[in-house]
């Protein structure tokens, strides 16, 4: 203990020297605006290095934390609907095919006007095949799209059409009610076409080659350090961006960011700027300064369906089985969160009263998959089933995964390791089925149910990453995309969910509440549903 506690004080120690040598949160030598005021500074942290932040290549959370910030959508999200953003103007045609949308008198950071061939280029880009783009499927709604990224189809089939430089009109395979929500969404945004057709590696620096759209722009890049934004003085809605900098630090110990927020550091503590520590939430409640919003969000453990064990259905039930949700959540989580019993938080619309397709914490019902699942792989002893859990470095993960690796061994009487890695090597490691099982979060992309089912319609899709599939699952996703009235719709997804938590390729753990807190002088910062921070509407008030 005496040990661990010196290595911790060590690195606050080495960490507080850097950050002062950056004057990371410091309030001396504070910067001053072109205009003479004070300028206005948000201190920041993320929990690692963002894996990509190109567009339409990024997976992640922390990465779109960024990237949602120095770029720009069609639309963007606020108070939880689609508005007009790098569009000035949208038309939907009569049978909803067809959008055309209209875009504003915007640039680029380096000058250049923001034009409809931007955004054809990016989508193209995602929707090429040879990108392995892994949120490609996102684009499949436009006519077109999944037969050219499957490799069936040409780019000539698109339905995306550069009317002139400033008109892009989008044909769609079929009326897709929440288009517009995806429009706001990172693999939509554009990219400066002449930079990244000059320059491939345009995305892996800060710097003239990294040109943005956006409220901020990337001014600094220290990798494995910290990154810096600054205002775009060139955004169309400069003049209503309160922020002048925002200084983002990268620390992957939770402690460490708990200890910068009360040191007053850090502004603001709360995905997706690090999470708060489990060891501190009970203060933060009793301090009155912990936030609990809803979050259209879920924590699963993934399974390797090819894998020796996780290949058999009654194994993978087994183990869903023998979670207690309810006691993670008192125990360990502590953060209000709900047990979750299917793939599809109730924070989604049409699954507000879903019940559920298990029992939480059933011992009985899993003892019996196992049993069954034994006799299908011929085992006799349950100790001859080995199961690598695996996560990336968190101290919640850990805590998590430890819970359940108790409650695996007690109950059921398999082995169970802890495989952690830091964070690309984590997803690398999913993304290639070196796995049994995998924890892994999922937040919504836009608000419908497609967003958590559609990823498991195929065990090619991008972000399936179990080797899961089912044709009749997959034919009734595929009949939610033509399904135009709402109830039938949801029933489609019900009726998939079900089919899915009859063969377990994930075991649902709980729907996420998102936690934060703040300083008093941060205002208009909080997450919303679906966990965006849009730092373009944040003030500082001291």
């Amino acid at each position: 203990m005496k040990k661990n506690n010196f290595l911790l004080l060590s690195l606050l120690l080495a960490l507080s020297v850097v950050l002062a040598a950056c004057n990371f949160g410091g309030e001396e030598g504070g910067s001053t605006s072109e205009d003479g005021t004070s300028a206005k500074e948000l201190n920041l942290v993320i929990p690692s290095e963002p894996p990509s932040l190109h567009p339409q290549l990024a997976t992640d959370s922390t990465s779109n934390a960024i990237l949602q910030n120095v770029f720009e959508g069609l639309t963007t999200i606020k108070d939880g609907e689609p508005v007009n953003a790098a569009a000035e103007n949208v038309e939907v045609s009569e049978d909803g095919l067809v959008y055309t949308f209209t875009l504003r008198d915007a640039t680029w950071s380096n000058g250049d006007p923001v034009t409809a061939e931007d955004f054809a280029y990016a989508w193209t880009f995602a929707l090429n095949p040879e990108n392995a783009s892994e949120y490609a499927s996102i684009l499949y709604p436009i006519k077109g799209a999944e037969a050219f990224n499957l490799g069936e189809g040409t780019e000539e089939d698109l339905g995306i059409n550069v009317i002139d430089e400033k008109t892009l009109e989008v044909t769609l395979e079929n009326p897709t009610p929440y288009f517009l929500e995806l429009t706001a969404f990172k693999t939509y945004f554009p990219i400066h076409k002449a930079t990244a057709e000059a320059n491939e590696t345009w995305y892996s620096e800060a710097g003239e080659t990294y040109v943005t759209n956006g409220p901020f722009t990337l001014a600094d890049w220290q990798h494995s350090g910290s990154i810096t934004l600054e205002k775009n003085d060139t955004y169309w809605d400069a003049e209503n961006v309160a922020l002048d900098k925002v200084n983002i630090a990268m620390v992957e110990n939770e402690a460490t960011a708990s200890t910068m927020f009360d040191a007053g550091e850090i502004d603001f503590l709360g995905a997706p700027y690090q999470t708060i520590g489990l060891d501190v939430i009970d203060r933060y409640k009793e301090e009155g300064i912990l936030n609990v919003e809803d979050f259209a969000a879920i924590y699963v453990y993934k399974f390797n369906t090819t894998g020796e064990f996780t290949s058999n259905a009654n194994i993978r039930k087994a183990l869903t089985l023998a979670i207690d949700r309810q006691g993670l959540i008192d125990n360990v989580v502590k953060g209000e969160q709900t047990p979750a019993l299917g793939m599809v938080p109730p924070a989604i619309k049409g699954f507000e009263d879903a019940e559920g397709y298990f029992k939480d914490n059933d011992i009985e019902g899993a003892k019996a998959a196992l049993e069954a699942g034994m006799a299908e792989l011929g085992i006799t002893d349950p100790s001859e089933i080995s199961i690598g859990l695996s996560i990336n470095t968190s101290e919640a993960h850990a805590a998590i995964a430890q819970f359940v690796q108790e409650s695996w061994h007690k109950n059921l009487g398999i082995e169970v390791t802890i495989d952690n890695s830091e964070w690309q090597v984590y997803l690398d490691k999913v993304n290639s089925l070196d796995y049994d099982a995998a924890r892994m979060g999922w937040v919504a992309d836009y608000n419908d149910a497609s967003t958590f089912l559609e990823q498991y319609d195929s065990a090619e899709n991008g972000n399936n990453d179990t080797g899961w599939e089912n044709p009749e699952y997959a034919k009734l996703m595929e009949q939610t995309t033509t399904e135009t009235d709402a109830d039938a719709r949801t029933d489609l997804f019900k009726q998939a969910e079900a089919i899915a938590m009859e063969e377990f390729p994930i075991a649902p753990i709980y729907y996420y509440t998102n936690l934060y807190v703040k300083k008093d002088y941060v205002e208009n910062m909080q997450p919303d549903a679906l966990g965006n921070v849009h730092l373009k509407y944040v003030d500082i008030n001291k």
